[in-house]
């Protein structure tokens, strides 16, 4: 099985994400970033389950959660690192991965 982790980056994502949200709702904000998570810790057994970002030469995939794309690296010991989360409507290619 794999470990996940998440990097700062992508911990900051989550908080952004988190305090958009509870703007308008902060039940919605925790249900939103607990899916996140949650849809992330499928990783742990199918780490190969996102499409592949093409756009970079390292092993970098990308999960999908509702309106949310979850950006993360596969290392080479097989452990992940959760590089992101970036809102769909977002381009995803102005962050370096």
């Amino acid at each position: 099985m794999a470990t996940i982790t998440w990097t700062a980056e992508a911990q900051r994502w989550l908080e952004d994400i988190f305090e958009y949200i509870a703007a308008d709702s902060s039940r919605v904000a925790a249900s939103t970033v607990d899916g996140i998570f949650e849809r992330a810790q499928v990783l742990t057994t199918f780490p190969e389950i996102g499409h592949r970002y093409a756009a970079s030469s390292r092993h970098i995939r990308v999960l999908l959660y509702g309106h949310y794309r979850i950006a993360y690296l596969v290392k080479d010991e097989g452990n992940i690192d959760i590089l992101g989360v970036f809102h769909g409507s977002l381009d995803i290619a102005k962050y370096q991965l």
